[in-house]
């Protein structure tokens, strides 16, 4: 399996789903291996990982609201 297997905005589409487990395992598995070859969308799901674990952490409504509206927005990014 190779990065071409999955086009980095269709990552952008699956994302949220992949870091919180809704993602069929082929999937999963063809998210993964175009992580292991894109350091883009490497970058792109860390970055979504550290927003999605700021916003479980939060205790600050306002920073939690944030970050549920950023969330959607990042589903809905096309390139």
């Amino acid at each position: 399996m190779s990065a071409e297997d999955l086009a980095c905005r269709e990552l952008v589409e699956v994302v949220t789903d992949y870091l919180e487990g809704r993602l069929p395992a082929g999937e999963a598995a063809r998210l993964e291996a175009h992580l292991r070859e894109c350091p883009g969308c490497e970058a792109y799901v860390a970055q979504i990982r550290i927003v999605l674990r700021l916003g479980g952490a939060s205790r600050d409504r306002e920073v939690a609201g944030l970050v549920r509206h950023l969330v959607p927005a990042f589903r809905s990014y096309r390139r």
